[in-house]
């Protein structure tokens, strides 16, 4: 382990220097990818760093101990080697954690689909009541959401929904990839007269967003459509054309964009979908292991495909991949989402772990 860290060590100082020469500099899309390169290792650079020099203060340490030493200080010197140890042991903890494979994606600002599935009406209200979670979440964590498109319910719910979370720091896709799958609700629904509980769903895709730089797109191969937004009123609303349809004729890909009063600004949303769609269809391509994943998080919005269960009769909230339920169902409706995204983030690195010591 500490061979392959001193060949990321020294991957790093080749990085830097690389990126100081000037035919690089004039390169951006190399430029990006060498300091997106170094951005990944610099964390775990500097703990290597840091696990050496606790390293050679212990062995300096110990070897204090053969020195002639009265007994306090005798004693002094075995409580420093024992606090050292200790730090040394967390240090490796730590950076077995950091060699596990990163996912590329981590760092990316996403962008976030939720449909409403089986259940009619009340999946429309169910998928409103996600995006609304997500948007607390977001706001907690100091990320900035942005609504790309919606379809709206009769009674007020999103038939879907396409939002754009930005982060600031850590990318909001290394906490919200684990949302993306079927979500299951149990309740009485507004609509009911009955008190009978029904079961709905939504599902839920998370795309990392890519960079204009990642993903080239021919002009020649989209076809722009300009329209009048629809909605519920209000003055501007098919007054004036300003919502996009742009069509990505290879691949059939459409982004619609409606929801800002500027024609520019929904292209450059609708155009902001597009290239995460792609990014996504290339990423498969390459990656045989991350096949289907739009597709795969998604399903078919059938009842029985469910990555977690939100029961209000029973005030629970389950999530079947790890086997873990909450009771505190309004609390992560209103975006309190740490505790089971940290669950959810923990069982992936021990299950990594388990494969690295296999």
């Amino acid at each position: 382990m500490l061979d392959r860290l001193a060949r990321i060590e020294k991957r790093y100082q080749e990085l830097g220097e690389e990126m100081s020469l000037p035919e690089v500099a004039l390169d951006i899309k190399r430029l990006q990818q060498l300091a997106q390169e170094r951005a990944s290792v610099e964390d775990l650079v500097a703990k290597y760093r840091g696990y050496k020099a606790v390293a050679k203060s212990l062995e300096d340490t110990r070897a204090m101990l053969n020195d002639a030493l009265d007994e306090d200080m005798k004693a002094l010197v075995k409580q420093e080697v024992v606090s050292l140890e200790a730090k040394q042991g967390q240090l490796l903890s730590e950076l077995r954690l950091g060699l596990l494979p990163k996912d590329a994606n981590d760092e990316r600002d996403v962008i976030m689909e939720v449909r409403a599935g089986a259940g009619g009406d009340e999946a429309a209200l169910f998928a409103a009541d996600l995006f609304r979670m997500y948007s607390r979440y977001a706001q907690s964590q100091g990320w900035a959401v942005d609504i790309v498109d919606s379809n709206e319910s009769t009674i007020g719910g999103f038939k879907e929904i396409i939002f754009e979370v930005k982060g600031k720091g850590k990318g909001a896709f290394s906490r919200l990839k684990y949302e993306r799958g079927v979500h299951r609700v149990q309740r009485v629904p507004v609509t009911e007269s009955s008190g009978r509980i029904h079961t709905s769903t939504a599902t839920v895709a998370v795309l990392p967003e890519a960079s204009e730089v990642e993903v080239s797109i021919n002009p020649d191969d989209l076809r722009t459509d300009i329209f009048h937004s629809g909605g519920a009123g209000g003055q501007n609303v098919n007054k004036v054309a300003t919502a996009v349809r742009i069509t990505h004729l290879p691949t059939g890909i459409v982004a619609v964009c409606q929801d800002e009063r500027s024609q520019l600004r929904n292209k450059q949303k609708a155009m902001a979908v597009l290239r995460a769609r792609l990014l996504e269809i290339e990423q498969r391509r390459q990656d045989e292991a991350i096949t289907q994943q739009r597709r795969s998080q998604v399903g078919t919005g059938d009842r029985a495909e469910k990555i977690r269960t939100y029961n209000f009769p029973q005030d629970r909230v389950s999530d079947h991949r790890i086997g873990l339920t909450l009771r505190n169902l309004s609390q992560i409706l209103e975006g309190d989402l740490d505790k089971l995204i940290d669950a959810l983030a923990t069982e992936d690195q021990a299950r990594q772990l388990e494969k690295q010591l296999v």
